[in-house]
């Protein structure tokens, strides 16, 4: 890779391409320097976070350029919006992708002879055929531009094997100048791609990841009723926005719930006919509706400036993943909220699509054994997903579509479209292999299986941490030094007061607690099982005697007892600032029961700092006679306002009037004397004095006007 940079005769200057084509007098930040190595010869590796303006710094080299720019590009949408985009700004482009037949790819190329185009959008597995290569070597190709260069990395978010054949295919067509473009890639993704492709004398460009106008926030949930509680006034607060959803069936009961709240939205997933999904699309872009519900195709291309809210429904299945739709909101540079609700129950989705995406080799070969005994006479097979996972024996349908795919790569099979169904056929190419002959790289597919799940225990890791969120994602992508953002949700918690390190023998309760609840826990391969709910928990941390405790011989762990000393009621606060802190989590089943996260075990160990809201330390004598009345979001949000505008008029943090823990309880018990508030913690005589009354007499209007 220390080859000389290839210096060309320019057609326009780079700035005289954008006023004349786009209409700007200036790059954004990043832009002009990435376009000024481009326009030099050199070869390079861009960065450039979602919204940056990455597509121009391929499209604007292209425009200067003499010959064609080829871009490499993974989904059909998003080809079709660029060339859209770029047509109706005058600008000669076209796309050679799967929707075209062979005729009309052969015209296209003779018209890319011709001249006819400045650039040319391809669909990576366009360069599987030999023929199209061919094709390619006798037309100028200027810049061969891979975008979403992410997916050639298998340790990338969204590898796409078709992208590993991209390095070959440019040493057949001459070696062109390449320029590789992502939004999202660590060190090590980085690395794969200069790799891959073989880039010479590269330069390398990384914009910071930094998205200062993204407030970023992730809230605990154990249940579908608490995210739509959630939900609902981010809707009524910043109107036009994003919903992700893990699966189709997720996509159609959100918008179900959405639509019934009054607001006009669009839903959009895979299983819809492609001129449902791009009716929703336009839609969207359009303004006609505010709202989408997705999975995480869509957003891809989506050229909205204004959208000011991203809410994740469930977990992603990586950080890249997470932050690259996070990146869809704020375009347009103002303030922008993106918030995940996060249940740990929910990744046992993301690991259905990591088991679906990643089929053993035993899987590969059964699936192939099923495909020799069925075909025909012409060695064809025309079954459905199902039918083929019944027949092989395997539980998850999503890993038969992988297993065929591998199956392809390999060149045992080839997968054809049956006109009039929607479901596509199986050719045999080599039946005189037997399933154990198929040749496969056993190691690679074992490894990509490892490296899914790493990605998906960061993702949780980054849910449990209790640190800046931008700062833990910067860290993430190899960003030396990120400083805290100010605006996530531990920043703003940080800055109430409430959250702080441990102080004295704060620390030693604490990894005692820890060390509780991983006695009563399961260890395994897959990390810490629950047994035990947080009442038995606590009983066990306090001595107790209950029948419950002797008959499952609790009173028999070495932490039995550990904080007597501290009483029932401060544990079980203490017990709800670990979950708070993402220390210890609830695992939603038959019943809730607690177990310690990753993060909870290093602090255990000792291993790594903390913050935490401390309870009170009255809490353990303290008896509460009020009945919990649960949490209820509406209630909270009023006395939060209420908190607000109290310490606007007084000059002081919203903090030094109640604390957070203080405005829950108050919420949840919803007292209206002050001899009840003095029973909550966080509440004495002088509280009481200074500030109880308002939320009191708001306390009392709640109870006579609430909504049913």
């Amino acid at each position: 890779m220390t080859g000389p940079s290839n210096p060309k005769s320019l057609t326009s200057s780079p700035h005289e391409a954008l006023e004349k084509h786009f209409g700007f007098t200036g790059f954004l930040a990043g832009q002009e320097e990435v376009i000024t190595e481009i326009t030099s010869g050199r070869d390079g590796l861009v960065v450039m976070p979602t919204g940056g303006g990455k597509s121009l710094c391929f499209q604007i080299p292209a425009l200067c350029f003499p010959g064609i720019t080829l871009v490499i590009s993974p989904l059909i949408a998003l080809m079709k919006d660029q060339v859209d985009a770029l047509v109706a700004r005058d600008i000669p482009a076209t796309m050679i992708n799967s929707t075209l037949s062979w005729p009309e790819q052969r015209e296209r190329l003779d018209e890319m002879r011709q001249g006819k185009y400045k650039l040319v959008y391809v669909a990576p597995e366009r360069f599987r055929a030999e023929s199209f290569l061919s094709a390619l070597k006798d037309i100028e190709i200027s810049l061969f531009a891979v975008d979403e260069a992410h997916c050639l990395s298998q340790w990338g978010h969204d590898f796409r094997p078709d992208y590993l054949r991209l390095g070959r295919a440019l040493e057949n067509i001459g070696r062109p100048q390449c320029v590789a473009l992502t939004a999202t890639a660590t060190p090590r993704v980085r690395e794969d791609i200069l790799a891959v492709l073989g880039l010479e004398n590269p330069f390398e460009r990384v914009s910071g990841f930094s998205r200062p106008n993204l407030s970023l926030a992730i809230t605990q949930v154990d249940k579908i009723a608490q995210k739509n509680q959630r939900l609902r006034p981010i809707l009524n607060k910043h109107k036009t926005g994003i919903v992700y959803c893990a699966t189709r069936k997720k996509v159609e009961a959100v918008s179900e719930t959405i639509a019934s709240w009054g607001f006009k939205c669009v839903a959009y997933h895979g299983g819809m006919a492609d001129a449902d999904r791009q009716r929703a699309q336009d839609a969207f872009i359009r303004r006609e509706a505010d709202i989408a519900i997705a999975t995480n195709a869509f957003g891809m291309g989506i050229d909205r400036p204004d959208v000011r809210f991203v809410v994740h429904y469930e977990i992603p299945g990586s950080v890249e993943a997470y932050y690259q739709e996070a990146g869809r909101a704020g375009r347009d540079g103002e303030a922008s909220v993106c918030e995940l609700f996060f249940n740990y129950a929910d990744t046992r989705t993301q690991e259905f699509f990591i088991d679906g995406a990643n089929p053993t080799a035993a899987d590969i070969r059964a699936v192939y054994q099923y495909l020799l005994d069925e075909a025909d006479e012409n060695y064809e097979i025309h079954r459905t997903l199902d039918d083929i996972a019944d027949g092989s024996d395997i539980r998850n349908s999503m890993s038969v579509g992988s297993a065929l795919s591998a199956l392809s790569r390999a060149a045992v099979i080839q997968r054809f479209d049956i006109p009039g169904k929607r479901m596509r056929g199986t050719r045999l190419l080599k039946p005189e292999l037997s399933a154990p002959q198929i040749p496969l790289d056993e190691e690679a597919i074992e490894a990509k299986d490892q490296r899914d799940r790493e990605k998906l225990k960061a993702m949780v890791a980054m849910c449990y941490d209790n640190s800046c969120r931008q700062q833990w994602i910067l860290n993430y992508f190899g960003e030396a030094n990120p400083a805290p953002c100010g605006s996530c949700d531990i920043c703003r918690e940080a800055e109430t007061g409430d959250s702080r390190p441990p102080e004295g023998e704060e620390d030693l309760i604490v990894r005692k607690a820890l060390s509780g609840v991983a006695r009563m826990s399961r260890r395994s391969a897959r990390g810490w099982e629950p047994r035990f709910g947080r009442g038995r928990i606590v009983q066990m941390l306090a001595g107790s005697k209950s029948q419950e405790i002797l008959a499952a011989r609790l009173d028999q762990l070495t932490t039995y007892g550990i904080l007597a000393d501290k009483g029932t009621g401060y544990l079980n606060s203490l017990m709800r600032s670990l979950s708070d802190a993402g220390l210890v989590q609830t695992i939603t089943g038959d019943f809730p029961l607690v177990t310690l996260t990753p993060r909870g075990e290093q602090v255990m160990l000792g291993k790594t700092d903390y913050r935490l809201v401390w309870p009170d330390p009255a809490a353990g004598s303290a008896k509460i006679e009020l009945e919990d009345q649960g949490y209820d979001g509406r209630l909270y949000s009023l006395l939060r306002d209420l908190r607000a505008k109290l310490a606007k008029n007084e000059g002081v943090p919203p903090y030094v009037i109640f604390g957070n823990k203080t405005l829950e309880a108050i919420a949840r018990y919803q007292p209206t004397t002050p001899g009840e508030a003095l029973q909550l913690p966080g509440i004495g005589p002088a509280k009481i004095d200074s500030y109880a009354p308002p939320f009191l007499e708001a306390i009392q209007v709640w109870k006579e006007t609430r909504p049913s």
